[in-house]
């Protein structure tokens, strides 16, 4: 889910909401902002947000591929019979971090027919996981790509108001 955040424009911002808006006044007591420095600091908020979204996508990217990685652990001790040992353990992490439903899990793998029955619940689940990761890293790539944009608008802006000041200065 992609958060929004919404900066007020106008003269009459709620009291505490952080929003920026051109009659804000600077720590020094300035007499607000400018155009250009409202744009900027717009650029750099959204620029942060679309980080700290980054961030948490990444943690939840770092998380399913690690649930992946365990799943397929699980699934090989599934197909040589050796998850027996480990039923209860392995049942949880199935039911539990995977998403299988108890009722495809048979009450053991002790047979070959149980163990293609596991390991069909198993693949169901890592397959729509394996499928929400792809999914993910997208979202992941479009948040960094969104974040580059607004950093480079706001080095844009500097750029230009740094040049328009330059020629202002000549102009004098």
């Amino acid at each position: 889910m992609i958060e929004a955040t919404s900066i007020a424009t106008n003269r009459y911002a709620p009291e505490g909401s952080n929003a920026i808006n051109m009659y804000s006044t600077g720590a020094e007591g300035g007499s607000g902002l400018t155009l250009g420095q409202l744009a900027i600091a717009v650029s750099l908020r959204s620029a942060a947000a679309f980080e700290a979204q980054s961030v948490v996508k990444m943690n939840e990217a770092t998380h399913g591929a690690q649930t992946l990685s365990d799943a397929a652990n699980w699934m090989a001790k599934v197909a040589d019979g050796s998850v027996n040992s480990e039923w209860t353990s392995f049942k949880a992490f199935a039911t539990g971090e995977l998403g299988v439903p108890a009722s495809a899990l048979p009450a053991d793998a002790s047979s070959y027919d149980r163990r293609m029955q596991t390991a069909s619940a198993m693949k169901a689940r890592m397959d729509a996981l394996a499928q929400t990761q792809q999914q993910s890293m997208i979202d992941l790539q479009s948040l960094v790509n969104r974040r580059d944009v607004a950093y480079s608008t706001s080095s844009s802006m500097v750029r230009t108001l740094a040049a328009s000041q330059s020629t202002n200065a000549e102009n004098f």
